[in-house]
């Protein structure tokens, strides 16, 4: 059954699985790093109230620095990703051609034009030593066409332009730059139903001395803030999420770029896994891959990071039902579950902006079932 589902993945292409699943294990590495500095119990930066006339100032005084190891493996997962691709076109190419002579070899690459000419001028830059399946109006040639950047209006946000960027910069000057950004925020009384209904922030770095709100003096207006941590775009003023920016830049490579340029078709159904055991070697790699997950590192991220700060506004809520257990065995019970089981558990509450009375009082019931399942951890622990 494999064999069928990946019978667009030729033999000559097998590696190509094990380069993304190694990007994403990176990506997962930069994970953990992330889910440990966002979850610091004392908060990544800290904030000071600055009493004037006529406005209140809350002023960041501490931004908590980031481990340096961070940018580090996203410039290593980011050039992993590349190198799928290019590992991909030199392994297609080799198929096509045999073995190349050295200076065949050096004019196998993937390039990333903004318009047609420059790409149009980089096929012609193989006529002269590249090989037969590179030169202009070949098949291959026509697949790496459609990958390229000046297909889309906006060039610039192509994924292959910001992995070219993003690599470019990373090989030739520093690793990726990383920092603390406010990718939201709004004032308690005016909650809205989504925090992708807010407007969106400048994406500028959080530094020591930034003003983040002022408020008119006596005026006290709880602020709820969403810190995120962005990367910067080489050359450019853009500070994009930087799990977004990995996980959209890995989702094309492996869902689009590396089939098209296999098969010079539309993607097959059958995508390749985000991730498979390359740790030891197997008799059947392609068993091995159709056994592999599909399950991201960013869409784990954001499910690890969204269960911790679910099981923190839990415990405040069960806490204040009658009966309850201290806020200790609740946050035992929590942990005892997966991020699944807490992520489901919290899906059961309604939202309660309008205070509907039927709505609160299911909710009541939901945190009641809750408070007794604590109870009842804590009991089967006693015994």
């Amino acid at each position: 059954m494999t064999t069928i589902e990946y019978n667009w993945l030729p033999d000559h292409q097998l590696g190509v699985a094990a380069t993304l699943s190694h990007a994403d294990e990176l990506i997962g590495q930069v994970s953990d790093l992330l889910f440990a500095y966002q979850t610091r119990p004392d908060g990544i930066f800290e904030l000071e109230e600055q009493i004037g006339c006529p406005n209140t100032r809350t002023v960041v005084t501490r931004v908590v620095p980031l481990p340096k190891k961070m940018p580090l493996l996203v410039a290593d997962a980011l050039v992993a990703l590349r190198g799928a691709l290019e590992h991909a076109l030199f392994a297609e190419v080799e198929f096509r051609d045999g073995a190349l002579d050295e200076k065949a070899a050096r004019v196998v690459e993937i390039p990333a034009s903004h318009k047609a000419e420059d790409f149009e001028s980089w096929a012609r830059g193989r006529v002269k030593n590249g090989p037969a399946s590179l030169q202009p109006s070949s098949e291959l040639v026509r697949r790496i066409q459609g990958l390229q950047p000046f297909n889309r209006k906006d060039a610039e946000n192509h994924p292959l332009a910001r992995l070219v960027l993003h690599t470019n910069h990373a090989k030739h000057r520093t690793p990726a730059v990383t920092a603390v950004r406010i990718a939201a925020m709004y004032q308690e009384d005016q909650r809205p139903h989504s925090v992708r209904d807010l407007p969106p922030r400048p994406e500028v770095p959080l530094c020591a001395g930034d003003v983040i709100a002022e408020t008119p003096f006596g005026q006290r207006v709880p602020v709820a803030l969403f810190p995120t941590i962005g990367i910067n775009r080489p050359g450019t003023d853009r500070w994009p999420i930087l799990m977004t920016e990995l996980d959209e830049i890995s989702h094309w490579i492996r869902t689009q770029a590396v089939p098209r340029l296999i098969t010079g078709t539309e993607p097959p159904e059958i995508v390749l896994p985000t991730r498979y055991n390359i740790s030891v070697g197997h008799e059947d790699e392609r068993d091995a891959i159709a056994a592999g997950s599909v399950v991201t590192a960013a869409e784990r991220h954001q499910q690890r990071l969204g269960a911790a700060f679910v099981r923190i506004d839990l415990v405040d809520m069960i806490a204040q039902m009658d009966g309850s257990p201290g806020s200790e065995q609740i946050s035992a019970w929590l942990t005892h579950l997966t991020d699944d089981e807490v992520l489901e558990r919290m899906s059961r509450l309604s939202a309660t902006e309008t205070y509907d009375s039927d709505v609160m009082m299911r909710n009541c019931e939901v945190l009641e079932g809750m408070r007794d399942e604590a109870l009842a951890f804590g009991k089967d622990n006693a015994d």
